[in-house]
């Protein structure tokens, strides 16, 4: 360049144009160039230099010879040279500087005009005085088009522009993409674009994001609200968002969805955006969530997210969060229960369902003292386009059948997408046949309906099966709705033409046998859909019970898999024969049977310790078993209930409590018909436990025939309280172990009271080693007299001291003709023996001798060990032996 230079300042050498483009020239080369330039000015018409690397501090060279007023230059190409807003200054600056220059165009394109370039060099074109008339920026000849195309609708040049709004006013991807190439160019340099309501697709995105990837450093906001991007236009979006400077993006109205929001929640992580405009868009399940957890991220620059389209949902927004202390967007269920009150709280956040982002499928609405009103704002709910409720519940309010006419004409309309609807406990009476008719809705999605808890009575149902008859309803919930045997025939009756409704619960109504007849005529209908059946405390008898299992037996294509018995009485065979059919069937068959889930652990725990179903045993046996309230609260749980139903409870070797003798007398007082055997023998109780016992005792139901409490500590005490107990119930108890316990005198006493009863029927009595002395005897005895029509045949009195005197009572009882009672007064076999073979040998009985001489009538040391024995015994009272 110097020797080319060195040529060029020489007047000889005067060439009027001289191309050098892509000559690797840079600051001094044209130094060189412009300083013999100027030495030799006035032949040079024409200068090429494009595709240098010249930089700002080659065309401040140039500039020296554009100030020159020899200068001829008419046109100049710098374009590709590497020049940035400080150049272009320098270029406007020297034009401007030199009146008389010559220069008509210039060539700048490729290069870098920062701010002001373009503007201040524009100026000097329409300047009349300065000849400057081409300026040439752009690179391509789409871009030039694009620019007059532009500049033709907005009546402005665009690359003078830090706005450009052409919002509406380019139609489709072809005009996007033709706009693509002007936004590609560094002289088209706008920090916002609005390209709102184009028609754009995601090809159109494409070209936009390329462009604007390529000229990226000035753009700070994006808006192409109402366009039809799509997830595939987003993600042609994406990597503009992590290569630019972009800050706000309005994306409202885009058809965008859940892997759209997905998308850009990825490209967020590491971009320059703070503010995002959704609104609009269906961001499906996950889009919210993916967005709003990086408003938490201190490394993510986003800080707003706009989502909701009205301000009135951006109220309910703020409204819900602040009561529920959580951002409803994310939630799926929305439950409100007893946090809102009235119609008025209630119209203050629905609007919010009515945004495609609000996914709330579940909407509780129970114990919000709703009434008539609230029911018609629940009504436009369900119309709402972009409602997502499926299920609503809202039970526990005053909604009246005056509520349920608003809201069932919302449940009528074709937008409504509900399928489940709970009613419990809205004081309900005639609504039924409203529901009616909105259940024989051909194309309705309601599936679920619970109206349990109102008083629709028999003439409810009556109105209510005209609609279940062809409706496709799957769940209906009728539980305490006052509903008799005549409600149940005419729901069984609908159902017989019903082929779709799975679920039927009656619970704690009154269908009684007549009821479940018709119930069970049902499913013995082979194209009865009904897979779970709930009949709990309907006052169902045995009959019944063998009424639903003949059912069951005669149809084996039956779908029930649910069966629920609780709290009805299935006498002694209801359930063997149930548990006859589960165990015998091809079905599946669940059976609820047990009220409470402490019966349900209980059942668990014994049928894996017992190895055999309690439910069906006559005896239950758990000696040894029960040592912790814990666990008798369970059993106590279990056997409260009227399935189960054993006649033998065997407790023998437990530990009673107080609090656990409650328990267990509580639950057989709830259930105390069944029971005839209770073994406690050997239980170690605490104090007050019997007196817990004797308050079933006491109850006429409680028909216990064999009562065992040996070794159970009882004292005087108890024992009187026992006594007291029997007596009040005289009749069933056949048979009675107290031994091995210390009455003493005083509480046989007691025991003698019940004797003297004639109602009593005790037949055996055992009070073995129980601490009796003569005047315990002397009681017994007197009460056995007195009592004629005494029922007792067998009397234990083996181990207690009865004295002479108690011998001589003893003696005089058994005199008495009328006397059938035998007594059992020997602690030990060997005993009895030796008693036998003497009483044969003399003919008497020897427990009555004070002497007894037996010289030569017994022989051998065998026969004398066989009367030690004997006389070993407390009711042996010889004082006299030869």
């Amino acid at each position: 360049m110097n020797d080319l230079s060195a040529l060029l300042q020489d007047l000889h050498c005067r060439p009027k144009k001289i191309k050098l483009n892509n000559c690797s020239i840079k600051w001094k080369g044209c130094a060189a160039l412009a300083s013999a330039l100027c030495l030799n000015t006035s032949h040079l018409i024409e200068l090429d230099l494009s595709e240098n690397n010249l930089e700002n501090s080659g065309v401040e060279q140039f500039c020296n010879l554009l100030r020159n007023s020899n200068c001829k230059l008419e046109k100049l190409e710098l374009s590709k040279c590497s020049i940035t807003g400080e150049g272009y200054a320098a270029l406007a600056s020297a034009l401007k500087s030199n009146p008389s220059s010559n220069l008509k165009e210039l060539d700048l394109r490729e290069n870098s005009p920062g701010e002001q370039g373009v503007k201040l060099l524009t100026e000097l074109t329409e300047d009349s005085e300065n000849k400057l008339k081409m300026l040439r920026l752009l690179k391509s000849t789409a871009a030039e088009e694009a620019c007059s195309f532009v500049t033709e609708v907005l009546k402005q040049n665009p690359l003078l522009l830090r706005e450009l709004d052409l919002s509406g006013k380019i139609q489709g991807d072809s005009g996007m993409k033709k706009l693509s190439a002007l936004l590609e160019d560094s002289h088209c340099r706008p920090s916002t674009i609005r390209l709102n309501r184009c028609t754009i697709t995601a090809e159109g995105c494409a070209s936009l994001a390329s462009a604007l990837c390529l000229n990226h450093l000035h753009l700070k906001y994006l808006y192409l609200s109402e366009n039809k991007i799509g997830h595939h236009g987003v993600l042609k979006l994406c990597p503009l968002l992590t290569c630019s400077n972009l800050q706000i993006l309005d994306l409202s109205f885009c058809s965008v969805t859940e892997d759209g929001y997905t998308s850009l929640a990825k490209a967020l992580k590491s971009s320059h955006l703070t503010d995002l405009d959704l609104r609009g868009n269906d961001p499906g399940e996950s889009g919210v969530k993916a967005l709003t957890v990086l408003l938490d991220d201190r490394d993510c620059k986003l800080k707003v997210l706009k989502l909701l389209v009205t301000p009135a949902a951006e109220e309910a927004f703020a409204f819900l969060t602040k009561a529920l202390n959580t951002n409803p967007l994310l939630l799926k269920e929305l439950d409100l229960t007893g946090k809102i009150q009235g119609d008025a709280e209630l119209k203050k956040w629905h609007y919010l369902l009515e945004d495609s982002h609000c996914k709330i499928k579940e909407l509780r609405l129970n114990k919000c003292n709703l009434a008539t009103e609230s029911c018609e704002t629940i009504a436009s709910i369900l119309n709402f386009d972009s409602n997502n409720v499926r299920k609503i519940d809202l039970s526990d309010n005053d909604l009246q059948d005056s509520g349920l006419q608003y809201l069932a004409a919302g449940l009528k309309r074709s937008k409504c997408k509900l399928e489940t609807l709970k009613l419990n406990s809205c004081l309900m009476m005639e609504s039924c046949s409203t529901l009616a008719e909105v259940l024989d809705i051909k194309d309705s999605l309601l599936r679920e309906l619970d109206l349990s808890n109102n008083e629709l009575q028999d003439n409810g149902m009556v109105q209510l099966s005209a609609g279940l008859k062809k409706s496709t309803i799957e769940v209906i919930r009728l539980n305490n709705c006052s509903i008799t045997d005549v409600g149940c025939d005419a729901v069984a009756s609908a159902l017989h033409s019903n082929f779709s409704l799975k679920e039927l619960d009656l619970d704690k109504n009154k269908i009684g046998q007549s009821g479940v007849q018709k119930l069970s005529d049902l499913l013995k209908n082979s194209n009865c859909a009904l897979e779970k059946l709930k009949l709990s405390y309907n006052n169902i008898k045995q009959e019944g019970y063998t009424s639903l299992a003949a059912a069951l037996q005669s149809n084996s294509s039956s779908k029930l898999k649910e069966l629920d018995l609780c709290g009805n009485d299935p006498g002694d065979k209801g359930v063997q024969e149930l548990f006859n059919l589960q165990r015998n069937s091809k079905h599946n068959l669940t059976l609820r049977l047990l009220k409470s889930a402490a019966a349900e652990t209980a059942f668990a725990h014994l049928t894996k310790l017992l190895q055999a179903n309690p439910l069906l045993l006559e005896e239950l046996d758990l000696s040894g078993k029960i040592q912790e309230d814990s666990v008798m609260n369970q059993l106590s749980a279990l056997l409260e209930d009227l399935h189960c139903r054993p006649k033998k409870l065997n407790l023998k070797n437990s530990r009673l409590t107080k609090r656990g003798c409650a328990a267990l007398t509580s639950a057989l007082c709830k259930n105390p018909s069944h029971l005839r055997e209770l073994d406690l023998s050997g239980s170690e109780t605490e104090k007050s436990a019997m007196e817990e016992l004797c308050c079933v005792l006491k109850k006429k139901q409680f028909k216990l025939h064999q009562l065992k409490l040996s070794k159970c500590s009882i004292s005087e005490k108890d024992c009187a309280v026992l006594a007291s107990a029997l007596n009040s119930n005289p009749l069933h108890l056949i048979e009675m172990d107290l031994s091995e316990n210390k009455l003493g005198d005083a509480g046989v006493k007691r025991l003698s009271e019940l004797l003297h009863n004639s109602n009593c029927t005790l037949k055996k009595l055992n009070l073995s080693f129980c601490h009796i002395s003569e005047e315990g005897y002397a009681d017994l005895i007197s009460a056995l007299q007195s009592n004629p029509t005494s029922h007792l045949r067998e009397l234990d009195l083996r181990g207690n001291n009865p004295g002479e005197k108690g011998m001589k009572h003893l003696n005089d009882l058994q005199k008495d003709k009328n006397c059938k009672l035998t007594l059992r007064l020997l602690s030990s076999p060997a005993a009895e023996e030796a008693f036998a073979s003497l009483s044969k040998l003399l003919g008497t009985n020897p427990l009555l001798l004070r002497e007894l001489d037996l010289s030569g009538k017994i022989q051998g040391d065998s026969a004398v060990k066989q009367l030690s024995d004997l006389m070993k015994d407390s009711h042996c009272i010889l004082t006299k032996l030869r």
